[in-house]
């Protein structure tokens, strides 16, 4: 909101003049390189508080973007060169300065025979940068989240919740709700993205369970017999620009029907942890709509019985307008005010009231935002990922449309979210000539013998079950997959263990 912008929009000068995002030193592995720091070089210190401060989340989408950007003129100019003797030292050259790695060396020497495999170098300059983007989170925290998942964790305490897992629609246009629309920290906060949000009940009460047990074992976040709940939220999303074309291709762009599905999916999880453990173990629900145009939210209010309905919400948009030069406690009051007068005569509880009071506050900070950068709505209204991630979560990815993300343990049960994303990339890369890249990530606990070893051969298996599914692109050189894994206990960044081309030990 207007009141707690930290700073002014950068100028246009100054963003020509911001250093060009590196991935990794030239003639420098990046088994041995130093931490990627370009990004994050502005950042700054984190904030005190769980809103997140504009410019720095501003000068961190640039540099991504950027960098991402980057691939293509790049590779054209390669292209362009001449395959004489001097053309490997002049790839070389150009691919260290203007995108700050090399490409692989094996590609270009047999540019002469056949020509340059343009789609190969694609595919590894895409999953390069992914590289340099996971290396930056997780070694540098650009985005300062992790100094506040433990700040994050005592105000769900507070109020009421012992664990907040939230499913938003896999979607790229929502790959940024934790980071930026929510201003949450992802390590105070599950996430699992599934096309339409339509997330896998049983996976849902495995994980709901897994929460429960150390609760009972360990006290963590606190002991079973605490008053808490575990909440389950739902983002489903809606295009304000073009409702009927832009909405969630899952749900044939029909924002009711997102809406009414989600809930449906929070109501079964609900039933399914009554039925199998006692009413004494129910959970909160919670269903809120994102406009992929512009980052309002949509909140639809638990009534005091826990019960969210389709037709009672509080949208963002009012709130915004309505605080405008408030000061930050006036303004705060005001969305506790607006929060509390949305229950109608049965409002929420004071706990919920208090969170969804936050997540507004939060997402007046991104409306902030994306009006000082976007003038309130994004150019891009549809696709515009350069990815696909498969398997675990890619904690990562904190920023819209960047990649489509199919949550999956087999790909069996993620199939139909795949075939989603393989649908959009048709549109995006392939009737460009360029190929899809699928990130296969499985993240393991390190403490756990042989859980390492398990992770890696579940990539092969997913990678090699793409491969069959897709056969006609990969005989192209139209898909590519890269397998990476990284320990979940002890942190650190990702490793790579495999992928579709023969270089990809080199990233």
């Amino acid at each position: 909101m207007a009141a707690t912008r930290t700073s002014p929009r950068p100028s246009r000068t100054a963003r020509r003049r911001a250093p060009l995002w590196r991935v990794a030193p030239p003639r420098q592995s990046l088994a041995s390189a130093a931490p990627v720091s370009a990004l994050s070089a502005a950042a700054g210190p984190a904030l005190p508080s769980l809103g997140g401060d504009n410019r720095r989340l501003g000068d961190y989408e640039r540099r991504v973007r950027q960098a991402f950007a980057a691939i293509e003129p790049v590779l054209r100019q390669i292209a362009a060169l001449p395959q004489d003797a001097e053309f490997v030292r002049r790839a070389q050259h150009e691919a260290r300065s203007r995108l700050g790695f090399e490409l692989p060396v094996s590609v270009l020497e047999r540019a002469w025979i056949g020509g340059l495999d343009m789609r190969a170098l694609f595919a590894h300059a895409s999953f390069a940068t992914v590289r340099a983007l996971s290396d930056d989170y997780f070694l540098n925290d650009p985005l300062g989240m992790g100094t506040r998942a433990a700040e994050f964790g005592r105000f769900l305490l507070e109020c009421g919740f012992h664990e907040m897992s939230l499913t938003p629609c896999s979607d790229g246009r929502l790959a940024h709700v934790i980071g930026y629309v929510l201003r949450l920290p992802m390590g105070g906060v599950r996430r699992k993205a599934h096309a339409g949000a339509l997330f896998d009940v049983e996976e849902a009460v495995r994980r709901w369970t897994e929460t429960e047990l150390r609760r009972h074992r360990e006290g963590v976040p606190n002991t079973a017999e605490a008053p808490t709940r575990y909440l389950k939220v739902v983002a489903y999303h809606h295009s304000s620009r073009d409702p009927a074309h832009q909405g969630c291709a899952a749900h044939g762009s029909d924002d009711a029907r997102a809406a009414a599905a989600g809930l449906a999916q929070l109501r079964a999880f609900r039933e399914a942890i009554e039925n199998s453990y006692c009413c004494g173990a129910s959970i909160d629900i919670l269903l809120i709509g994102i406009d992929t145009d512009t980052d309002h939210i949509r909140v639809h209010l638990p009534d005091a019985a826990g019960e969210p309905a389709l037709e009672r919400h509080l949208d963002s948009g009012p709130l915004h307008a309505g605080t405008r030069g408030l000061g930050p406690q006036a303004a705060r009051a005001h969305i506790r005010a607006a929060v509390a007068a949305a229950g109608g005569a049965s409002p929420p509880a004071e706990g919920m009231q208090r969170l969804v009071a936050r997540l507004i506050e939060h997402n007046l900070e991104q409306l902030d935002h994306v009006a000082a950068e976007y003038d309130g709505h994004y150019a891009d209204a549809g696709h515009q990922e350069r990815f696909i991630g498969v398997g675990g979560d890619l904690a990562e990815v904190q920023l819209r449309n960047l990649t489509f993300f199919a949550f999956m343990r087999t790909l069996e049960e993620g199939a139909a979210d795949l075939d989603i994303g393989i649908g959009i990339f048709r549109r995006l890369n392939l009737e460009r000539g360029l190929p899809i890249p699928v990130v296969v990530r499985f993240d393991y606990p390190g403490r756990v013998p042989g859980a390492r070893a398990r992770a890696v051969e579940r990539c092969a298996r997913v990678a090699e079950a793409i491969a069959r599914r897709y056969p006609e692109l990969v005989a192209q050189g139209l898909l590519h997959t890269w397998s990476t894994v990284r320990d979940s206990d002890h942190g650190g960044r990702i490793e790579s263990v495999g992928g579709s081309l023969s270089e990809w030990e080199g990233l």
